[in-house]
């Protein structure tokens, strides 16, 4: 046997890793642009999956030229997958609902990806025997399925990041179209036709390759108010900073961190109250807070021998050491002889390290997915309570108790169903509204609040205030968060989609 149909068979791979390369570039592109939520996967997942089979089924109504439909389907998904990430960062800004071109889009390559196998098995029917060749077909469509999983995260994302990686796959369907022009070009008519419509695919892709930055940033300008002077795609989050004037903004994941001109009253809102109670602190702890903001905070009290931040992206540790703007605006906390750095999964962290503490900060992002929900639960709580002194105190950011009354108050049944005595206590900060806080310990903290100089926020009196709720943000009845049912997670989404 020649080895065109094997070629052919072999492309089989090649299709199978760009069709769920797109899939995972819009499932990924919407939980940046929408939210970090595990509904963006699986809603884009069954979409896709959905349009498969609708394109499955169609296949069986193609009659004519069978190589012919089968390249110009390749070249339709080369130019189509090609460009989605462009398409979608380009008209996220202007478009009112975003998740109607987003689905379109997504069913669109989906359907043409469930043209490829069956047209492909039709193609090749007659050239193998049918038991080896439908056990080859899919033997290859698992691996390539394989290789995408494995390259998507650990390279192609953090290298090339989504427009780049889109392109480059819309150039291997492309490849794959004109390799089976080149090889079956005895079966296939108006072959000036195809040849003309796959390099012109090509050209557009290698455009857009060499292009890929500048349409990020452009779609970026477009996405975010103020125009983007850093962006950067790492494996675990998308990073975003904005400037307009004196103003500086970060987003992790299209979602707003902070603002220049009022993180002071978010950042001592969460480090005062606690520590300025507890005059034995020396050993702190700080998890999440990779910008070091809090890390400013915590060493404006002398007392404070040792501070160890864990957060789990180096790119964010990295570029808050070392971006002038940035250090100017964390007053180089991260350069601190007193700071020592661990870029770990807390989660993971906590089980590796037994150095007792003092006051434990814990300033994760909001519990929009299941990945950060964990970090809310009982199960995380009662690990942080091995390395938490008896006398000690631990903080934690919990989202506003005005937008997510449900969300705040779950994080507060969840502390106290571990043993934890809580004081949970809110703070105005203009960029997010009502932002809520609680402080939890073993026994009450009945020390005084000794304040360091320089705050521009909390005072001792303001701190009496703090703990005060007006009747549409006091308690009401939640689920505990727990590993095993993240109510926190659906709290969250729920409340914050409205």
């Amino acid at each position: 046997m020649n080895a065109r149909p094997w070629l052919l068979l072999l492309s089989v791979f090649a299709i199978a890793t760009c069709g769920l390369v797109y899939e995972l570039i819009a499932g990924t592109l919407a939980s940046y642009l929408l939210g970090d939520s595990v509904t963006q996967f699986s809603t884009i997942i069954g979409v896709y999956l959905f349009a498969m089979g609708v394109g499955s089924y169609l296949s069986r109504f193609v009659t004519g030229n069978l190589v012919s439909t089968f390249i110009r389907v390749e070249f339709l998904i080369a130019l189509i997958g090609g460009c989605s990430a462009s398409i979608l960062f380009l008209i996220f800004g202007w478009t009112v609902s975003f998740r109607i071109p987003l689905y379109s889009l997504v069913f669109l390559i989906g359907c043409f990806v469930g043209l490829e196998i069956p047209l492909l098995l039709r193609i090749l029917e007659g050239r193998f025997a049918f038991k080896d060749l439908v056990s080859n077909v899919f033997s290859f469509d698992y691996i390539g399925a394989l290789l995408a999983s494995l390259l998507f995260p650990l390279v192609l994302v953090p290298r090339l990041g989504l427009v780049k990686s889109a392109f480059l796959f819309g150039l291997i369907n492309a490849s794959v179209g004109l390799l089976a022009l080149l090889m079956l070009k005895a079966e296939i008519p108006r072959l000036r036709t195809l040849w003309a419509t796959g390099l012109g695919v090509m050209a557009i892709l290698i455009a857009g390759m060499i292009n890929g930055n500048a349409i990020t940033k452009l779609g970026e300008y477009a996405a975010f108010p103020d125009p983007v002077i850093y962006a950067d795609a790492t494996p675990y989050q998308r990073i975003v900073l904005t400037k307009k004037k004196d103003e500086l903004r970060l987003y992790l994941n299209s979602n707003l961190q902070f603002s220049s001109k009022d993180e002071y009253r978010y950042h001592e809102a969460l480090v005062h109250p606690g520590l300025s109670r507890l005059p034995q602190a020396k050993r702190v702890l700080i998890l999440g807070g990779g910008d070091g903001l809090a890390a400013r905070e915590v060493l404006r009290y002398p007392r404070v021998s040792s501070l160890t931040l864990v957060d789990l992206d180096p790119a964010m540790t990295q570029l808050f050491s070392t971006n002038p703007m940035l250090r100017q605006q964390n007053a180089d906390s991260l350069e601190s002889p007193r700071l020592k750095v661990e870029n770990a999964d807390a989660f993971a962290w906590l089980n590796q390290t037994h150095e007792p503490f003092d006051f434990i900060i814990l300033d994760f992002p909001d519990p929009s997915n299941f990945s950060l929900g964990k970090l809310y639960t009982t199960t995380f709580y009662q690990r942080l309570l091995k390395v938490l002194k008896p006398e000690g105190a631990m903080v934690v950011q919990t989202t506003s108790p005005y937008v997510a009354r449900q969300s705040f108050w779950c994080v507060d049944a969840t502390l106290r169903a571990c043993g934890l005595q809580t004081e949970p206590y809110h703070a105005l900060v203009p960029s997010f509204g009502e932002w809520g806080f609680i402080l939890a310990s073993q026994t009450p903290l009945s020390g005084p609040a000794v304040l360091p100089e320089g705050l521009k926020f909390i005072t001792e009196e303001g701190l009496t205030q703090l703990p005060q709720f007006p009747p549409d943000m006091t308690r009401v009845d939640t689920e505990v968060n727990r590993l095993n049912n993240q109510a926190l997670v659906r709290y969250f989404e729920e409340e914050w989609a409205r």
